[in-house]
């Protein structure tokens, strides 16, 4: 993956060219369909998704909370915290995503700390607006 694509999504885009360096050459790019169900409400998470291109609805319960676009993370709370997934999220369009495995943020937290350090920040921030 290109580093510079990931400055363009705006939770990396703060960071060093470094930590961008390093997070590209762990990231994988996945296309989804329209209607695919990304995450589920209660599963475990075991990855972090960055939307480069496309929409996605979040529900809680069945209600739907929040619509998502282009430079939304989802699922970094669960990777962060080790805990289970608090909503569902639906493509409501065909996605590009960046995606980070639990395993990536470990090796990431070894080598580049700051980079989980600021997605807890974007965590913490989250959690305040919840």
């Amino acid at each position: 993956m290109d580093a510079t694509r990931l400055k363009r999504i705006p939770v990396f885009a703060d960071l060093s060219d470094d930590a961008l360096n390093k997070i590209a050459a762990l990231a994988a790019e996945v296309s989804v369909p329209e209607g695919k169900e990304l995450v589920r409400e209660g599963d475990y998470s075991y990855d972090v998704l960055a939307i480069e291109e496309g929409t996605a609805s979040v529900s809680r319960g069945g209600e739907v909370i929040a619509d998502l676009g282009p430079g939304d993370v989802i699922g970094e709370m669960g990777v962060l915290e080790r805990s289970q997934r608090n909503a569902t999220v639906v493509a409501t369009s065909s996605m590009l995503l960046v995606t980070l495995t639990s395993w990536d943020i470990r090796k990431l937290r070894k080598s580049t700390p700051e980079v989980v350090e600021h997605l807890r920040s974007v965590v913490e921030a989250r959690k305040e607006h919840a």
